[in-house]
């Protein structure tokens, strides 16, 4: 029997329910299966334009000029630039090493931001926004595909950068057990399945910035306003963190715990700055998703 028939107990008098006719569209509306297709089409959008691949391309560019300069001129002992250099020569997987931690103060930072300052001021600054919205699709999920969007554009930059840097490294310099920072060594494998740590923590660090964006993101219709104040916040976490005078603050920063990956490079493993950096990283993430749903959600959107 359909939901649309008038249900009927044996009495012939009893008319046909109309309200329960006009209520099934709504409940099949409600109860209908949630589509990929806005991800997959946000995905596109932020994957299929040339300017992002040029992005990505400066990215990969990094572990290159790396292995390259190593291979041409190996370091000296007593070089001031990051620890991991000086073992490049020793096993190609500290190519990426170097490589994550050149890039992650400036460039994967500046990667994201552009990325989530363009997710809601790009589309206003188009005038996209309202018709997207007309589709229709809900604000709040909107911003949650927005934000996964954001997420693996993060896992795949730092795991282009990673992939990069590993794979040039070993054909320059070979592969082998690696030399932890406590100073054991460990088979290849467990090694490489560090280094896809290194990658995830460092994604979720990013992500929280992400989360920054995309609440700056609705504050504005220019993209490349917000992205600048996103890299400015960046930079200015950097800074703090660095002044000795105002350790208090340090906890409280952003990117303060975002160097704690060489936890993941020690032997055992020390968990306990790990947890504090994906802790304070998922307090960044849910509260400025939840400022940009705050915000978006109010918003009178007229372009």
């Amino acid at each position: 029997m359909s939901v649309a028939e008038p249900f009927t107990t044996g009495s012939p008098e009893r008319p046909p329910a109309p309200p329960v006719a006009s209520a099934a569209p709504e409940t099949a509306a409600r109860t209908r299966p949630v589509s990929s297709r806005l991800l997959r089409s946000e995905l596109w959008l932020i994957f299929g334009r040339r300017r992002n691949w040029a992005g990505l391309a400066v990215l990969a560019a990094v572990p290159t000029l790396i292995a390259i300069a190593v291979k041409v001129s190996p370091p000296g002992g007593g070089g001031g630039g990051p620890n991991f250099f000086a073992s490049i020569t020793s096993n190609g997987l500290f190519v990426a090493l170097a490589a994550l931690t050149v890039e992650l103060p400036l460039f994967l930072p500046l990667a994201v931001a552009a990325i989530s300052a363009d997710a809601i001021a790009g589309e206003a600054n188009l005038g996209t926004l309202r018709y997207l919205l007309t589709v229709p699709v809900g604000r709040t999920r909107m911003l949650v595909v927005k934000y996964a969007a954001i997420v693996i554009f993060a896992v795949a930059a730092t795991v282009l950068v990673a992939a990069v840097g590993a794979i040039l490294g070993l054909v320059l310099f070979g592969g082998g057990p690696v030399t932890t920072l406590s100073g054991t060594q460990v088979p290849f494998a467990p090694a490489v399945l560090r280094l896809l740590g290194v990658c995830g923590y460092i994604a979720v660090g990013l992500s929280a910035l992400g989360a920054i964006g995309l609440f700056v993101s609705t504050l504005t219709e220019q993209p490349i306003g917000a992205t600048v104040a996103i890299v400015t916040v960046n930079v200015l976490s950097f800074i703090l963190d660095s002044i000795p005078q105002v350790d208090w603050l340090h906890p409280y920063l952003l990117t303060h715990y975002w160097m704690n990956y060489g936890d993941l490079l020690r032997d055992p493993v020390s968990w306990s700055g790990i947890a504090d950096g994906l802790l304070a990283a998922a307090a960044y993430a849910l509260v400025f998703w939840a400022a940009a749903w705050a915000r978006f959600s109010g918003r009178d959107v007229t372009g």
